[in-house]
């Protein structure tokens, strides 16, 4: 039977990461996954092009039942750590949005990168996790039909997300079967989807985009918002589905860069004859002044409308109440919320408090990030706070 000193499940960013310091100082290694390739999901991000952290990124950008739990990895491991390392393999990188860092070439650059970083450990691909034991001394894993025993296992097997990609709830399976506790999971960074009701008005301006603000359970987010054939999409509503729950409502400001009362007032004083669906698309694409026109019954032109009634109207513009009916699930969401309680783990090396040698990092831990790098830049940080325990143990 193999022995090592530590296995690894998942050679995803996390994974690969984690093993560059946990065989730093000399011990076996392994890195095994299912998958045909490593760090698939580093290979697809950022239409190609990875982004692979935030220069904002710090724990107010992350979702957690326990907001403190981040706080540790990500001060230990910062993204200017990623950055001085992609320095060092000679990855250019530039900034797009909101401190949203992506390769100036490919991302392939970025998983060749993990591969080298990693290159000390033992990587086996197309691999399966057929059964998991703990006999005393260590874990005894038994892989596509061959068992191998190391004294230390780490769980970066990602979360349930893009499941087209190979992605499973196995980190959850391990986590339920050594007693390790959960928070139940759900689909993060996901367009969401709405009833007949909003979809009559809704489905006619798919591809539309602009824009906008979405509240939702308290938390705003100011980027676009893309109307679908299933309901709404783009970086603001991927954002603000974090935040929303089943049966709550969120409020979508389709302006708020501007006053809209200022603007409807200034349009009747300077034209009070243009009908309400053509004083709208002064402030929005045709399709939408025309659709919300519509929706919203408005009739009649400028000059008839007192300041109460474009006051009103103004107000809809800036907190339109819409509930979805729930989002596109894990077939398209970015990550997956909740996952293993952050209460059952040491946040400074992620090591399971009841089960000494089982360490769970990246996706599979409740840690969410913004849309925007924060994700990867959580599983560097806890990566790097897992490996550098193991090594300092070896």
């Amino acid at each position: 039977m193999d022995q090592f000193d530590t296995i690894i499940i998942g050679a995803g960013a996390a994974g690969l990461f984690c093993a560059k310091f946990a065989a730093a100082k000399g011990a076996r290694v392994l890195v095994v996954d299912h998958a045909k390739r490593p760090a698939e999901k580093v290979r697809i991000s950022g239409g190609g092009r990875c982004n692979f952290t935030n220069l904002d990124a710090g724990p107010a950008n992350y979702l957690s039942q326990n907001p403190h739990f981040a706080k540790s990895a990500l001060a230990r491991y910062t993204q200017w750590d990623f950055i001085d390392l992609l320095a060092q393999h000679g990855i250019t990188w530039h900034e797009k949005t909101l401190g949203q860092l992506f390769c100036d070439g490919k991302s392939a650059a970025i998983v060749e990168m993990l591969l080298y970083e990693a290159r000390a450990s033992e990587l086996r691909l197309s691999t399966t996790v057929d059964e998991i034991t703990h006999d005393g001394t260590g874990f005894r894993v038994t892989l596509s039909g061959r068992t191998v025993h190391a004294r230390r296992l780490v769980i970066a097997s990602g979360g349930k997300s893009i499941p087209k990609m190979g992605a499973t709830g196995l980190g959850y399976q391990i986590a339920t079967q050594f007693g390790v506790p959960l928070v139940e999971t759900r689909p993060g960074l996901v367009p969401l989807t709405f009833g007949p009701q909003d979809l009559d008005w809704i489905v006619p301006l798919a591809g539309t985009a602009l824009d906008a603000r979405i509240v939702a359970g308290g938390t705003s987010f100011d980027e676009a918002l893309l109307f679908t054939h299933r309901g709404l999409s783009g970086p603001a509503v991927l954002q603000a589905s974090n935040y929303w729950r089943e049966g709550e409502e969120i409020h979508v400001d389709l302006l708020p860069a501007r006053s809209a009362f200022d603007a409807l007032k200034a349009a009747r004083s300077e034209n009070g004859r243009r009908q309400m669906h053509t004083a709208l698309s002064l402030l929005f694409p045709a399709k939408l002044a025309s659709a919300l026109a519509q929706k919203w019954s408005l009739t009649g032109n400028l000059a008839d409308q007192s300041d109460a009634k474009l006051r009103a109207l103004a107000d809809l513009i800036h907190a339109l109440p819409l509930k979805p009916i729930g989002s596109e699930g894990y077939r398209t969401a970015e990550v997956t919320l909740g996952g293993v309680n952050t209460d059952a783990l040491s946040s400074k090396t992620m090591e399971a408090k009841s089960v000494p040698g089982l360490y769970f990092i990246g996706e599979v831990v409740d840690v969410t990030g913004w849309l925007g790098g924060y994700n990867f830049q959580w599983a560097w940080a806890s990566a790097a706070a897992c490996g550098r325990a193991i090594a300092d143990q070896s």
